[in-house]
């Protein structure tokens, strides 16, 4: 199966830099009001276990070569222009089964006092001190940005159960599995063909996989989800989803998509505050920077003399109660810099126009706005900032 080409191309064309840098030996601390170097970042593995989706946190067991014994999680958190893509599309925590082999991008915590997930002095092999992620993206996401499929080899089944063969190209040194490796299924696994859904048992009554038996492939290609296998402690993965071909995989990122661009209209445009152009009697014209990693369709509703709100945010993203105590406003200019935005920034820059500044607007701090045609509305009361103190997430969560 050929690679579609997705709507996010566009966006993660700029990490094709972050896969192939050197990754540096000692951990790098990003600063406030600055896109890190993506040659800092550093790359780990390992199935979602836990997630706090609200404060966009969450926990992974690191896939560890030569560790064969438990060990402890790495609580991560997203950066507030973290990027998180899940079927090829971009995606919330909150879209990603419990489970899930993600692949990640890390660097330590911009600043460790106000840290949501607890600092790790020195680290380990599988609680290491960069917790704090600018990318993270499961196996499909990863395979569609670089353009690879696995290759389904043979499958060999046994009543309800079978194991395939597949191989993966991907260079030494490079993110992700690569290489031939055994996988499980069964009944659970989903088999999804064009527009149909399908189980372990329809390819059987096809008479495409034997009831009984092995069978060999002629290097069918195929995208894969990988899950949790009682042997994952030596890497072994079971198969949760099979695309078996292109128009397959374009119908999972195309339902992503769209669900993505709800979210983000609802929740509006996360950004950060560049700049701002004081005026008088409180007026103001702020100069802010999308994050990256949007759909293209979500960018484009950002034009000039468009009227629109901005709403102060935390680091989380959560805002207040946008709708009531943000501040209506005018998009004066667009511009998009020129070259290859550094991971986290999509390159766009607005300038906004504001009666009445107000302290969250501040440079540094994040804001999100919404262009008129969105809707105005506060979202669901457990994303909101409910108080002082609720600024902050405490890292106690994730203590024993």
């Amino acid at each position: 199966m050929r690679p579609p080409i997705t709507p996010l191309v566009f966006a993660f064309g700029i990490l094709a830099i972050l896969s192939g840098a050197a990754v540096a030996d000692e951990p790098f601390r990003p600063k406030p009001g600055e896109f890190p170097p993506p040659d800092e970042a550093k790359a780990y593995r390992g199935e979602l276990v836990f997630v706090d989706h609200v404060n966009r946190r969450g926990s992974l067991r690191l896939h560890v070569d030569g560790h064969f014994q438990e060990g402890r999680l790495h609580n991560f958190a997203m950066l507030p222009y973290g990027m998180i893509t899940y079927r090829g599309a971009p995606a919330e925590l909150r879209d990603i089964p419990i489970g899930t082999v993600l692949y990640g991008r890390f660097y330590l915590p911009p600043n460790p006092d106000t840290s949501a997930v607890p600092n790790v002095k020195g680290g380990d092999k599988t609680s290491p001190a960069e917790t704090h992620a600018i990318l993270l993206e499961d196996g499909p996401s990863l395979c569609l940005r670089e353009g690879r499929a696995w290759k389904l080899l043979s499958v060999e089944m046994k009543g309800s159960e079978g194991v395939i063969r597949a191989s993966l190209d991907r260079p030494e040194g490079g993110d992700g599995l690569g290489g031939e490796h055994k996988l499980t299924v069964d009944q659970s696994t989903r088999v999804w063909r064009g527009r149909e859904l399908l189980g372990i048992s329809d390819l059987i009554s096809e008479g495409l996989w034997p009831a009984d038996g092995k069978q060999d492939f002629e290097n069918q290609s195929v995208q894969l989800a990988l899950a949790w296998h009682p042997r994952y402690l030596y890497q072994e993965f079971h198969v949760s989803d099979i695309w078996l071909d292109t128009a397959a995989m374009e119908v999972a990122t195309e339902r992503q998509r769209q669900r993505h661009i709800r979210h983000i209209r609802t929740r509006w445009m996360p950004a950060w505050v560049d700049s701002v152009e004081y005026g008088k009697f409180g007026q103001a014209t702020i100069k802010a920077t999308l994050f990256g990693g949007m759909d293209p369709a979500i960018y484009a509703d950002f034009k000039p003399g468009v009227g629109g709100k901005m709403a102060a945010a935390e680091d989380t993203l959560r805002t207040w109660w946008p709708d009531h105590d943000g501040m209506d406003g005018r998009i004066v200019e667009v511009t998009s810099n020129d070259g290859e935005p550094l991971p986290g920034s999509s390159g766009i820059q607005i300038e906004f126009d504001v009666p009445l500044i107000l302290e969250g607007f501040r440079p540094g701090r994040i804001v999100r706005i919404r262009p008129g045609n969105w809707p105005n509305v506060k979202p669901p009361v457990e994303e909101r900032v409910r108080d002082f103190e609720d600024r902050w997430p405490s890292p106690d969560l994730f203590k024993r």
